[in-house]
């Protein structure tokens, strides 16, 4: 997992404008989402994110089903420093 994505703190404000999620909204993701959901809790584009997943250096454990990719939510809040 990299270290260099910043902990969002518990009194943030900034929300889906700003490209990231509240804490609020991130507390409320269910059990895995999807990459493009994980990318904007993150704070980068879904491109970004696809390139992490495929060189096996994304920051969440990922969850393959077939053609589909899903994020795990409680590693995804792992890697943001959130206490759920």
């Amino acid at each position: 997992m990299s270290s260099s994505i910043p902990a969002i703190p518990a009194g943030s404000t900034r929300g889906s404008q700003g490209g990231s999620m509240t804490m609020g909204e991130l507390l409320e993701l269910p059990p895995a989402v999807s990459v493009a959901t994980a990318a904007q809790a993150l704070g980068i584009g879904k491109d970004k994110a696809y390139a992490l997943i495929k060189a096996d250096r994304f920051p969440a454990r990922v969850i393959r089903l077939g053609a589909t990719t899903r994020v795990a939510t409680a590693s995804l809040w792992d890697a943001l420093g959130v206490k759920g």
